[in-house]
């Protein structure tokens, strides 16, 4: 054992309790432990400790004073000369990929919710015993903890070099399926849990492979690949959708119904996200985890830790993980620009873009995007979408910048590119960027250095107004010089009226969100509305209004044609009211389609290969 070991207990899985003991060989006469209040990838503090349910301490058969320092700390009065033991319980039953969750039926957690580190000894040696639980011996165990002495079905002693290294890798019980292949000498497992029988594993690993070979290859060429295994964990429930990335592994959770099917032929859209989130994430394992912001270098998980590069990190990332999958030939072209549309629609149909740039969403993600309110969509802008449209900009203009050519720069910037004189592309930028940042430490100077280095043009202006200000993004333009135009559809009625709505679970419609400057900010509909029904004001002199119940807002055309005015019935704090809604401008939101029009110009960007 290490300097400081755990015991993992499960069998108390009814109460959802996860018991654990640490052991801490050579203590300190003043010993403090510490639980993480946040989880790197997820900005958000989420104070872990609040699940602790009683904790105490023993040393040398004896009793031990506990003191509760704050929130996250606790100091215990021992001596140096005995071991020192702390019990203490945890509540598990959070249903995402960020802390812990014990049934039944599974058993899940992040050592950032389960293990207290003892202060001075953090980058020592740490181990975990994980017993099998009793109550049902079709459990089994998966983890990138590096396995010490373990059984057949994983349960034993695993090893990670300091604490770091032990909260970065979440563990997976329970009876899940689970397969694996090799992907450019490197093994890769995949464990889904909650997977119906019409679940087809084989295509699942056969896809995820060629996701894997691909970006290996994007980072690393014919280099040896940084990682030596690699664990993907799917929880698949009746609705959810989500992941986070680990160094060598990641958790992620989605729709069973988005599940690969046997027999099921073409990709659904379902599928399509799904196989864009396990992308997303493996993208991450070198992109964050290992490059990643230099506000990084030492996190503190006690507190926030501020960086305005999330539109990099994340951004970035959400712009490859589609554009993986039609590099892979996963997804066809049109399915591709579809995913675009939506990311392009999501931004523009965003009013907060004109208030927040990408990189004080970044900064204010602890309290603006993990903490969504009504308004946020009218204050901020997700720098996941924004990013990735972002990546796309830089993309398509680095492009339009032709390499090197007997000693010469040649730059075509506002002629349409040539697909024999290739450009340069971001693929060039996110490569120099892994191999010259040292520690993998990364800043926006940087990232302008190694454009400027590498192309030799100056892009500082382009990037400044496109992550600083909030200015549009020049998306469409560059895009029409690849072969892809927009076409203006009309929009779905969430869109047209300005809202973000839930259906609740007797089939009504409650508002989630209202948008500044659309129909329903205008008629005065307000976030938490229950939209009952709808009133038609007669035309007629004398005539009767005419009453309608709806149970979705595409009622309102088969109810209302051509009318002008309704009046929405809501139930607001329980007092029903009746709200004049002007439907004046209703078919003029507008949304736009992506379509392919020049295929030679578009494949010199989607089929770039590594």
């Amino acid at each position: 054992m290490g300097l400081i070991h755990y015991d993992i207990n499960i069998e108390n899985a009814k109460d959802h309790i996860i018991e654990v003991t640490a052991l801490l060989l050579k203590p300190k006469e003043l010993q403090v432990f510490r639980l993480p209040s946040w989880i790197p990838g997820s900005y958000l503090i989420r104070e872990f400790s609040k699940e602790i349910i009683k904790i105490s301490a023993l040393q040398n058969g004896k009793s031990r004073k506990i003191t509760q320092l704050n929130k996250n700390s606790w100091l215990v009065d021992c001596k140096e000369e005995f071991e020192l033991k702390i019990t203490y319980s945890i509540f598990a039953r959070d249903a995402s990929v960020r802390t812990a969750w014990l049934d039944l039926d599974r058993c899940f957690f992040n050592g950032s919710s389960i293990f207290l580190s003892a202060d001075g000894f953090e980058n020592e040696m740490h181990t975990v015993a994980i017993n099998k639980p009793s109550f049902n011996e079709n459990w089994k165990l998966a983890t990138s903890l590096i396995a010490l002495k373990v059984d057949i079905k994983g349960f034993g002693l695993f090893q990670a070099e300091n604490y770091q290294e032990l909260i970065d890798c979440p563990v997976e019980i329970g009876d899940f399926w689970t397969g694996q292949f090799i992907a450019i000498g490197v093994k890769h497992r995949i464990v889904v849990s909650g997977a119906p029988v019409t679940f087809d594993g084989s295509r699942l690993l056969d896809d995820v492979k060629r996701i894997c070979e691909y970006q290996i290859q994007f980072w690393h060429g014919k280099q040896k690949p940084i990682i030596k295994n690699y664990l993907f964990i799917l929880w698949a429930v009746s609705e959810g959708y989500g992941g986070l990335e680990h160094k060598n592994s990641t958790a992620l959770i989605a729709n069973r119904s988005d599940l690969p099917r046997l027999n099921q032929g073409k990709p659904n859209d379902g599928y399509i996200q799904l196989l864009g989130l396990f992308s997303h994430e493996y993208f991450h394992t070198w992109n964050v985890k290992r490059l990643r912001p230099v506000e990084f270098n030492s996190l503190d998980l006690s507190q926030e830790n501020y960086t305005e590069l999330l539109w990099f990190f994340e951004g970035f990332t959400s712009y490859f993980d589609d554009l993986v999958l039609v590099r892979c030939g996963l997804i066809e072209v049109s399915d591709y620009l579809k995913l675009l549309s939506k990311t392009i629609n999501q931004v523009l149909q965003t009013p907060g873009r004109k208030i927040h740039s990408a990189a004080q969403s970044s900064f204010e993600a602890w309290t603006k995007y993990y903490r969504p309110q009504p308004n946020t969509a009218n204050v901020t802008v997700s720098y996941y979408t924004k990013g990735a449209l972002i990546a796309l900009c830089l993309d398509l203009t680095l492009r339009q910048i032709t390499k090197k050519q007997n000693g010469t720069i040649k730059t075509s910037k506002n002629k349409s590119p040539d697909k024999v004189n290739m450009g340069y592309t971001l693929d060039d930028v996110m490569r120099k960027l892994w191999t010259s940042c040292k520690d993998g430490l990364m800043s926006e100077l940087i990232l302008l250095n190694a454009i400027k280095e590498l192309t030799q043009e100056n892009l500082n202006y382009e990037i400044d107004a496109w992550v600083h200000s909030t200015t549009e993004l020049p998306t469409l333009e560059l895009l029409s010089k690849f072969g892809v135009e927009a076409k203006l559809e009309p929009a779905q009625w969430a869109q047209k009226l300005g809202l973000r709505i839930s259906e609740s679970i007797n089939a009504t419609l409650v508002i989630k969100q209202v948008l500044d400057g659309g129909i329903a900010h205008k008629a005065g509909l307000c976030e938490g509305d229950e939209w009952l029904g709808i009133e038609i004001i007669s035309r007629k002199k004398g005539g009767k209004n005419q009453s309608w119940r709806i149970n979705k807002l595409e009622d309102i055309q088969l109810y209302a044609g051509d009318q002008r005015f309704i009046n929405a019935l809501i139930s607001r704090d329980k007092k029903i009211n009746l709200v004049r809604v002007d439907l004046k401008d209703l078919y003029n939101i507008k949304t736009l389609r992506l379509i392919q029009t020049d295929p030679v110009h578009l494949s010199t960007w989607l089929t770039e290969s590594t």
